[in-house]
């Protein structure tokens, strides 16, 4: 849901109040300050990498709007997100397609939107391109785990290295356009040094992908850029340095990519949510909030994260041990074992932050609670 509201940033506890009375609770924030702001980061970070925001974290139509405005392309991976950027105004060259494995009604449902670049990382996926061959190109994922990755995206997806170029030549045998190379070394990654392998290994198999395989003058090297939790991360620029010094390393003529999605939204977006009731046991205080797991804290479960969380409304008493709980009745629903808190009271707010990625996305209505109310703010072009 989009409002006029403009709302300076950090919010005070005054305006977050305002919001919940005004929309109800749970509510889901999200700020197009901030996303503005990410993005701009990670662009001076990676200058001359074209950044195609990846709609998995976050599939928003204001986010897409507002990072279009930007300058911002697009990672789509599913039917949903190419009708959601369709209905958005975006142009399809401005779109990649990303799924490494695809029904032909996708890739069909892709093209008519006019979607052209495709990702494929076997030969049953190549061979599903013949008959599309003179309409499409394709990217070669391969797969590079970090273990240092929150999430692991390379154990589901990607050919090993020594297989990419029998792909490549496969293509060519069916008169395929190889575009070039893609990977992803995982999401909330700790060190750049994964990245820095990849591309460093991905400049060999392009110089040979070049000698009769096909242009390949794409390098999409993914996302997973790193954000503050419970825990610092080091600056985008930073983190983005050893980065920079590889691609400056690749051969001439490549054209480079970039998937980021949680670095440009998770610290776009606050959830609140109301303290509905609260019980004493075993000498901790449990406080059930009308959102949780099954709700815009699903992120703990399916992402791994753990969000910060706070009173709203300043409390001057001491903080103790206490446990957070969802309004389910599920007994796995639970947002912290362990929090420090003051004495919290019915009816108090809540406030966690960094909960953009991964959350409202794959929030549900289990029990029939209602899952927060989206609603954007700052929509109007920021500084």
């Amino acid at each position: 849901m989009n409002t006029n509201l403009r709302l300076p940033s950090p919010y005070t506890p005054a305006a977050l109040s305002a919001l919940v009375g005004k929309f109800g609770s749970p509510l889901f924030v999200i700020d197009c300050d901030v996303i503005r702001r990410q993005y701009r980061a990670l662009a001076e970070a990676l200058p001359g990498v074209d950044l195609h925001y990846a709609l998995k974290p976050l599939p928003d139509r204001t986010v897409v709007k507002v990072l279009a405005r930007e300058g911002s392309w697009f990672d789509l991976a599913t039917n949903g997100e190419v009708d959601l950027v369709r209905k958005a105004g975006i142009p399809p060259e401005r779109c990649i397609h990303t799924h490494p494995i695809k029904r032909d009604a996708d890739i069909r449902h892709t093209l008519d939107y006019g979607v052209t670049t495709f990702v494929v990382d076997n030969p049953d996926e190549v061979d599903k391109f013949v008959a599309y061959r003179d309409r499409v190109q394709l990217l070669l994922r391969l797969s590079f785990r970090s273990p240092e990755a929150v999430v692991d995206l390379s154990r589901k997806f990607g050919c090993d290295t020594d297989a990419a170029l029998e792909l490549a030549r496969r293509a060519a045998r069916a008169r395929i356009r190889v575009a070039g190379l893609s990977f992803h070394v995982g999401s909330q990654v700790a060190r750049p040094d994964m990245y820095v392998q990849a591309i460093e290994t991905c400049a060999g198999l392009i110089a040979e992908g070049r000698r009769g395989l096909g242009p390949f003058e794409i390098l999409d090297i993914g996302g997973g850029f790193p954000i503050d939790y419970l825990e610092p991360v080091a600056p985008i620029a930073e983190f983005c340095a050893p980065i920079r010094a590889a691609l400056a390393r690749l051969p001439e003529k490549i054209r480079v990519i970039a998937e980021p999605g949680r670095f440009i939204c998770g610290p776009a977006a606050i959830g609140l949510a109301t303290v509905m009731g609260r019980a004493k046991r075993d000498g901790r205080w449990w406080y059930y909030l009308d959102d949780g797991l099954y709700g815009t804290f699903s992120g703990q479960l399916y992402d791994h994260s753990r969000f910060p969380v706070e009173p709203v409304l300043p409390h001057g008493g001491e903080r103790q041990h206490c446990v957070v709980a969802g309004p389910t009745c599920d007994s796995i629903d639970v947002v912290s074992e362990d929090i420090m808190l003051p004495e919290l009271e019915i009816g108090d707010l809540v406030v966690a932050r960094q909960i953009g990625a991964y959350t409202i996305a794959t929030a549900t209505d289990f029990n029939f609670f209602p899952r927060a109310r989206v609603l954007a703010v700052n929509v109007a072009r920021g500084g």
